[in-house]
């Protein structure tokens, strides 16, 4: 077997290079001082590497890459003294254009390399660099893998241990209010991380932060610029977002996120992306040719027939998620994430499209979910899917787990937001989703369940009491975007008021649906922000704005100081009590004496579940030897608009309910009865 550095060597273009190696795909050093270049191309005819100095707009060295640099459907070459601190790189395919096959080969276009671990031209966020960028913004860069990690490794905490904040990294510091030196980056939110861990989060997870383009669709609206503000529209899956980064002017965008995410381990805080492998950014036949459509059109993307571009995202186009080659770029993907960035999980969006064969038909084994699931570099990484997508299939509690991947309850979300709003046929529901939703993940256990109220697709926790209709003009489509079933209540009166008896209601409401989420079993997510009430004004479906409506502000934590303290008392209960966060389902009496979670009426152990509801209490028994300590839990609920009064169930000898937590005003308690005001909760422990 030839070694690689016997290959006969080449001057082109007065550079001196040599035949490359096939793996690893994309730019990467190897000995002697030189950058191997790879990329795959079943269909191309020919392929030729660009390279350029930073921002030029003409390259300083093109490189056919002949037969000598093909292996199998392979392009790959070795290019030595480059200067990878002044270098960007991109590549011309040659071959048919034939849009009925979907061939739309087009030798005029640079393309970018899929494996590219950063891309050039978006490095300051909302900055166009002059009237033609459109041609040269996404090429490649080359960066040193030297960061120093200082031993840290992804924490590896369980599953069922985990209380999720969701967030975006720019609106999260935006802001003035958030009073950090460098609002809307990767720094700006590692100044946070003090805030986060006295608050009890030990886990984010962060809205898209590979490379996209925030000018996408861009667009004015009333004199405000509308941008691609979320990112779920993947431009390279390998490439931090370099506009998140304070330092990227400087390259050093990858640092500034892995010195963030050091920080956030050495604060026990697990980090999660926000994953989107349904589609890029490259949309339909109208849609721009950046990267995979230049280079294999037919290899990554579902086509029919005629060449069109199947949608099951909503968004343009859908990958070809089980094709081997697709299939091995995300696996590539994540182990990349995992070992060089030390990411703990990720979350799937839209992730029932990776369950769809290359015709569009739901599989029952789907090979890229068995291989994530089985994959051994991820053995200990969180899997999470967005268990549905915009073609329709809905997978929630359905989703092909093969042992390993939880969901986004969205069952969960609907049943509490609907109890809460006083309808009483959500009351069996809701039941079942406290219990961990043993009817959606029996033999997966409660873990299976990320449990959430609120997330970046919809209102956010005060406007779910503030608002009985979305509010979202402001985006620009007319009232036409954004979910219609929101199952809000607005308490009397469309958005902001200074009726004292309207704003305690909604403060009552927001304390009820943080309770009784992080009284379930299952994993519990928060949306950031809510637990200092910020409001999106309505707007329920915030992707495009960059600005007020999207931004956290902070001054909601001097605003709604007992709604932060709430939050806080409600996460560290839930860690004190194992029992809760339990990742089995129910299983029934334990040594206590008393079923480990049982359901009551308004009378102790009198409860019809199967019957619509809107008020009930449950109980948790927590014994010593299972759970570290003899404790009993009650939580009585009432969504009533009227008070009720509950009888609370007898506890062994020497044992006193004492009350915990209300979220009402005055709660009368006379011996083994409380009083409850409507539309409250309160916790008790007996011990």
């Amino acid at each position: 077997m030839q070694r690689i550095d016997a290959y006969p060597t080449h001057v082109i273009n007065g550079l001196k290079c040599r035949p490359g190696r096939v793996l690893p795909f994309g730019a990467s050093f190897i000995g002697g001082g030189g950058v191997n270049f790879s990329v795959y191309s079943k269909n191309a005819t020919g392929c030729s590497l660009i390279l350029f100095h930073n921002g030029a707009k003409a390259p300083f060295a093109q490189i056919p890459l002949s037969d000598e640099f093909r292996i199998g459907d392979v392009y790959t070459i070795t290019v030595y003294d480059l200067n990878i601190e002044n270098l960007e790189y991109g590549y011309r395919f040659e071959g048919p254009y034939d849009t009925k096959k979907g061939l739309i080969f087009d030798s005029s276009k640079i393309v970018l390399d899929p494996y590219a671990k950063l891309i050039s031209g978006r490095n300051r966020w909302g900055i166009k660099k002059d009237a033609v960028e459109n041609e040269f913004i996404h090429r490649g860069c080359v960066i040193f893998e030297d960061f120093d990690w200082e031993g840290d490794k992804p924490l590896e905490l369980p599953l069922e241990d985990l209380v999720i904040y969701e967030a975006h990294v720019r609106g999260y510091t935006a802001d003035d209010s958030s009073s950090v030196k460098r609002r809307g980056t990767f720094a700006g939110l590692t100044e946070k991380i003090p805030y986060l861990k006295k608050m009890g989060i030990n886990c984010i997870e962060l809205l898209p932060i590979f490379e996209f383009d925030e000018f996408e669709f861009s667009r004015e609206h009333d004199g405000e610029r509308l941008l691609n503000y979320w990112g779920y529209s993947t431009v390279g899956f390998f490439a931090p977002k370099s506009g998140y980064a304070a330092s990227a002017p400087l390259g050093l965008a990858a640092d500034e996120l892995k010195n963030m995410i050091k920080k956030l381990h050495s604060a026990g805080i697990e980090i999660i992306l926000d994953v989107v492998f349904n589609h890029t950014a490259e949309g339909n036949e109208r849609g721009p040719v950046i990267s995979f459509k230049g280079i294999d059109n037919p290899t990554y993307y579902m086509l029919t027939e005629d060449g069109y571009y199947k949608n099951y995202s909503g968004c343009g186009n859908t990958m070809n998620c089980n094709n081997a080659v697709v299939r091995g770029m995300i696996m590539d993907c994540l182990r990349y994430w995992v070992t060089d960035y030390h990411i703990d999980g990720f979350r799937f969006d839209l992730a029932s499209i990776l369950s769809r064969d290359e015709n569009g038909n739901p599989m029952p084994t789907p090979p890229v979910l068995e291989s994530l699931a089985g994959d051994p570099v991820l053995g200990k990484t969180k899997l999470i899917a967005e268990a549905w997508d915009a073609g329709g299939m809905y997978q929630v509690g359905s989703f092909p787990s093969f042992g390993r991947w939880a969901e986004w309850n969205g069952k969960y979300r609907d049943a509490v937001r609907r109890f809460l709003k006083s309808d009483a046929s959500a009351g069996p529901e809701l039941i079942r989703r406290i219990q961990g939703s043993p009817d959606l993940y029996m033999g997966r256990g409660s873990s299976a369940s990320i449990n959430f109220v609120t997330c970046h697709d919809g209102f956010t926790l005060y406007d779910l009491f503030s608002y009985n209709e979305k509010h979202n003009l402001a985006n620009g489509e007319k009232g036409g975007d954004g979910t219609n079933d929101n199952y809000s209540w607005n308490c009397g009166v469309e958005g902001e008021t200074k009726d004292k008896e309207i704003n305690a209601l909604r403060l009552r409401l927001a304390k009820n649906a943080i309770a009784l989420l992080l009284l379930s079993r299952g994993v519990p997510m928060l949306l950031a922000g809510d637990e200092f009430l910020n409001t999106q004004f309505g707007n329920n479906n915030s992707y495009c704005h960059d600005n007020k409506v999207s931004w956290l502000d902070w001054n909601g934590l001097k605003d709604h100081p007992d709604m932060v303290s709430f939050v806080t008392r409600m996460i560290d209960f839930r860690k004190k009590h194992p029992v809760i966060t339990s990742p089995h389902h129910y299983t029934g009496y334990n040594s206590s004496g008393y079923p480990e979670l049982s359901f009551h009426g308004t009378s102790p152990w009198n409860i019809d579940i199967n019957a619509p509801l809107l008020s009930f209490g449950f109980m948790y028994a927590q014994t010593k030897a299972e759970h570290g300590r003899d404790e009993f839990i009650y939580c009585a609920v009432n969504s009533y608009w009227e008070e009720k009064e509950f009888e609370l169930p007898i506890l062994p000898e020497g044992f006193e309910w004492k009350k915990k937590e209300y979220t009402g005003k005055k709660a009368v308690k006379t011996g083994d009865k409380i009083l409850l005001e409507a539309r409250s909760l309160m916790i008790l422990v007996g011990r």
